[in-house]
């Protein structure tokens, strides 16, 4: 079918959202809107759905939306057992609750019951959900941390787990095997309430789950009547009442919430990108510090999954990146439950590969066996998964990856903004009760173990045209592997996408042990390494680089030699 044909078949078949004929009708004639529209379909992998919201078969609406429910509800049936049902839940973003609702209707349409939330709630929230209802699958409408422009759709296992290769591919072949018009199955959501195919959940469902992330406390009563002041932004999303609950709840009462970004709101308006590993996203609590003046700011990305913070200092406040808060929180827990005998033995941690080498230092220290993985949650979720089925699930203690992603318990398969805040407040008002700040802890850290320098740069494409650039700066890597980068010899090579890693050096060749992924890495001379890879859930390349130095001015300086030496290549 031609573009041009799919674009008539759209405005005879997709009348039931005003938005997209409007659209539709506006972008006639214009080849290459047409096509951007029109050319691809949505590509459903692992982590679900992501794309534009808008009209055609590579963009996010009600009909791709249903499609992609009937391929998964064809799954679960032929997968489950009698009475299949699934968790549904959603975000802040633009048609997130239409969304979610859209996919209800489906699933109740091919008899599987589904729960879905009331109202708007953290991913991991959702992550809970599965597994305390028991449920054969799950679903959240949300992009994350992009854009406004952008929404999402990501799918859940029965273990609270994003969905696995096999099975996304799985649903990826009954999607294909689906018309987007005549090939779905739907009914009202008034007649899916009223048969109890569609039910509401309850309160109850939160407030297990907030207990669950209390649990996991590691100094209960640090928070307790505590000086520390804390500015707290959810940036428009769905962090502002479970993070303000769980911070009351275990006894800090001096937090103060940005009102401008309180409020849930999918257009972003004073986070055009509302992502906490920016600093713009910032400016608003930065502002209100001035005369708050608190110990640390919190902030949230739209769907609660990440966080990020900054820290009081002399002149300010510092922006701290995932890896400083990732080797925080280790270092925290591992201290602490050290120091009241809760340590379990033999105690794993979980990081990724693109994360800072300091947490397997930290851990080595501890004796803690830190696992690395791919880049993706879902592979820290799995490693949960592993220890659960040995029985050893209490060894968990933290997994975290450099893009502020922390879980600090095994109650979720998925990074937890709500839990992270949690902890971060409470060790930052343990240290304050011990006269030190998050900044003095981290320059222990540096002391004892060495500077570690991380910095993520990203090249961002558009469009079609900008997915073939990407695809073409990969394969030209491949083809060129360099033999040195920012003046450093590279010791080895390896390709995430072969499973080879090269010694440079002997020529020896090795088998890398993990799924296969469009990654290439640099092992550099004096333990410095680059690692280049297309995200996941983004139009862009990053470039993910790491000095080791005696001190951090001299580290800043080998990465921007680095950087540079990348830039060329690339």
């Amino acid at each position: 079918m031609t573009i041009n044909q799919k674009y008539a078949l759209w405005l005879k078949n997709a009348a039931e959202d005003p938005d997209l004929i409007a659209e539709l009708n506006s972008i006639e004639g214009e080849e290459k809107k047409l096509e951007e529209r029109f050319k691809l379909d949505l590509e459903f992998g692992t982590a679900g759905l992501r794309g534009e919201i808008g009209a055609g078969t590579f963009r996010m609406n009600i009909y791709t939306i249903r499609r992609a429910t009937q391929g998964l509800a064809d799954y679960i049936i032929k997968k489950s057992g009698a009475k299949p049902s699934i968790a549904i839940a959603y975000d802040s973003r633009i048609k997130s609750d239409l969304f979610a609702q859209e996919a209800a209707r489906v699933m109740a349409a091919n008899g599987i019951k589904a729960y879905i939330f009331p109202e708007l709630q953290p991913t991991p929230v959702l992550s809970f959900a599965v597994r305390h209802l028991k449920t054969d699958s799950g679903i959240v409408v949300t992009a994350s941390h992009n854009p406004s422009e952008y929404n999402g759709y990501k799918v859940y296992g029965s273990d609270g787990c994003q969905m696995t290769d096999d099975a996304a591919d799985a649903v990826l072949a009954n999607i294909n095997a689906t018309d987007i018009f005549t090939g779905v199955k739907v009914i009202s959501f008034e007649e899916g309430l009223a048969s109890g195919l569609i039910e509401w959940i309850d309160d109850s469902v939160l407030t297990a789950y907030l207990e669950a992330v209390k649990a996991c406390s590691v100094n209960p009563d640090a928070a307790k009547s505590s000086s520390l002041k804390v500015i707290f932004t959810p940036l428009h999303g769905t962090g502002n009442k479970p993070v303000r609950r769980v911070l009351a709840e275990i006894g800090l009462e001096n937090v103060t919430v940005v009102p401008e970004q309180e409020l849930p709101d999918g257009n972003f308006p004073t986070a055009p990108y509302p992502n906490p590993e920016k600093p713009q996203p910032f400016e608003l609590a930065l502002e209100l510090a001035k005369t708050v003046k608190p110990d640390l700011i919190v902030a949230t990305d739209p769907d609660a999954d990440r966080m990020g913070i900054a820290v009081a200092e002399k002149d300010g406040y510092k922006l701290l990146s995932g890896n400083e808060v990732g080797c925080l929180l280790l270092n925290y827990i591992l201290e602490s439950r050290k120091a009241n005998g809760t340590l379990p033995a033999n105690p794993v941690a979980v990081t990724t590969i693109v994360s800072t080498p300091l947490a397997t230092a930290i851990g080595k220290k501890h004796g803690v066996d830190v696992i690395t993985v791919l880049t993706g949650f879902k592979y820290i979720g799995e490693q949960i998964l592993l220890l659960e089925q040995k029985g050893e699930e209490n060894r968990f203690i933290l997994g975290f990856e450099e893009s502020y992603g922390y879980l600090g318990g095994t109650y979720a398969r998925d990074k937890d903004a709500v839990i992270a805040s949690m902890l971060i407040c409470e060790m930052a008002a343990f240290y304050k009760k011990n006269s030190k700040s998050l900044l003095d802890v981290l320059e222990g850290i540096y002391k004892d173990y060495g500077i570690y320098y991380n910095k993520v740069e990203e090249l961002v494409f558009k469009g079609l045209d900008g997915m073939e650039q990407m695809k073409s700066i990969m394969e030209k890597l491949r083809q060129n592997p360099p033999s040195e980068l920012g003046g450093f010899k590279v010791t080895s090579y390896s390709d995430y996408l072969t499973h080879e890693r090269l010694n440079t050096a002997s020529g020896v060749k090795e088998t890398i042990n993990l799924p296969k992924s469009n990654v290439l890495e640099y092992q550099l001379s004096d333990n410095n390494k680059v690692i280049v890879r297309p995200s996941g859930t983004e139009p862009k390349i990053k470039i993910y680089l790491t000095a080791n130095a005696e001190t951090l001015e001299l580290a800043q300086g080998i990465a921007a030699g680095l950087k540079g030496s990348v830039d060329d290549l690339v």
